[in-house]
């Protein structure tokens, strides 16, 4: 490459990035406001929970509380909880009995996941908490535990500066239609089928 040839590629290089940070940097001016978001991180894929963890992460790291109840999964240890116990500001609620092929008992996984939802909705009214977590609470809604009109109206009463990520495959199209931010994770391909079991680290 002659030293003339290198010299139009920067050139095009620098137009190209001014232009683009120009686009960005008129996007962060006019984005100004303020506000509790409610997130949805929906999908057959790989990382729901994961993505929400990761905003645990964050507001435990600017010293703000989170709170994260888990439904439907068990009594089973996962490497999150375990690690996030530590913090102060941190509350973590299992509200689940197991999955519902292991338990076989609506009866009780309905019970579970009601006593599950009081004590979200006390996070879902205290100003304080910064981040609630509702994990897996999609599933809720799809095994008719409970009624969009039981939730919603907790979630859409919350403190306003409050954050709510809901977590869950087949999203009902109330908590898409709700949320400032929707993401939906594709299931492109995944150990497990290929016959390698969940392990610590990665899958607990």
């Amino acid at each position: 490459m002659s030293e003339a040839d290198k010299e139009e590629i920067d050139r095009r290089h620098r137009a190209r990035t001014a232009k683009h940070k120009a686009v960005v940097d008129k996007r962060i001016a006019a984005a100004q406001e303020d506000k509790g978001l409610l997130l949805v991180l929906t999908g057959n894929g790989k990382g729901k929970s994961s993505s929400a963890f990761g905003m645990v992460a964050r507001t435990l790291g600017y010293g703000h509380k989170a709170a994260v109840f888990q439904f439907i999964k068990g009594k089973e240890e996962v490497g999150e909880r375990a690690f996030f116990a530590r913090d102060p500001n941190m509350r973590w609620e299992r509200c689940g009995e197991g999955f519902t092929w292991e338990t076989q008992d609506r009866d009780r996984d309905i019970a579970a996941a009601r006593a599950g939802w009081e004590k979200a909705k006390e996070a879902l009214a205290d100003p304080s908490i910064h981040l609630v977590v509702l994990d897996e609470l999609t599933y809720l809604v799809t095994y008719r535990y409970l009624s969009l009109e039981e939730i919603m109206p907790a979630i859409e009463a919350r403190p306003p500066m409050q954050h709510v990520v809901i977590t869950g495959r087949a999203a009902h199209d109330d908590f898409i239609e709700a949320a400032d931010t929707v993401s939906s994770i594709r299931d492109v391909k995944h150990a497990f089928r290929a016959g390698v079991r969940a392990q610590k680290g990665i899958d607990l």
